[in-house]
């Protein structure tokens, strides 16, 4: 993963985003999603930006079937932010950066 980002896994989603200080978006993600690799670079990107106020995880879901299944991520790349323990907002498909920003207003700024 990137610098700016947090690789979480089934074992530890509980611990290091239900009980995250602060919110938490979780990149759903797979190696075989190329809209996957497409949003990548730009979560990358808006962590680094954004690191005082969100934190970027992201979840393989092939590695990490578990945590995908209780969610219902039934499409990929999802991302879901979490605040307080509590699934906040998901937004579903690669976006633009301006528009990942837009989904994340309140949060971010």
């Amino acid at each position: 993963m990137g610098a700016n980002t947090k690789t979480v896994t089934d074992s530890s989603f509980d611990s290091d985003v239900l009980h995250a200080d602060g919110p938490v978006l979780v990149d759903f993600w797979a190696e075989w999603c190329g809209p996957c690799r497409q949003v990548a670079p730009v979560l990358e990107e808006i962590a680094g930006e954004h690191a005082d106020k969100l934190t970027i995880a992201k979840l393989n879901i092939d590695e990490n079937p578990v945590t995908a299944r209780n969610y219902q991520v039934m499409s990929i790349p999802t991302m879901a932010v979490f605040s307080g323990g509590e699934l906040v907002k998901t937004i579903v498909g690669a976006r633009p950066k301006a528009a990942i920003l837009r989904e994340l207003a309140g949060i971010v700024d």
